[in-house]
């Protein structure tokens, strides 16, 4: 049997990030899904949205049909 898995090059977070420290934040999805590491890519509010700033993604773990990323906000585009 077959494990689904996403390939995604941008973070979308639709509001459901949370802090950890200053510009580190956690972001937890449904299902599994793979992300680039240590390689700065768009962060997104929404998948339509323009993009709010850049991430580089520090950890992936996948638990329980979830996918839990660790990121750090490089750079912000808009503060809205």
């Amino acid at each position: 049997m077959g494990m689904p898995m996403e390939l995604n090059t941008m973070i979308v977070t639709k509001g459901n990030e949370t802090r950890e420290e200053e510009n580190r934040f956690v972001l937890t999805k449904n299902g599994y899904r793979l992300y680039p590491i240590d390689i700065p890519i768009a962060v997104y509010k929404m998948k339509d949205s323009e993009q709010s700033g850049t991430g580089l993604i520090e950890k992936v773990e996948w638990q329980n049909d979830t996918t839990t990323i660790t990121y750090t906000l490089v750079s912000l585009k808009s503060t809205n």
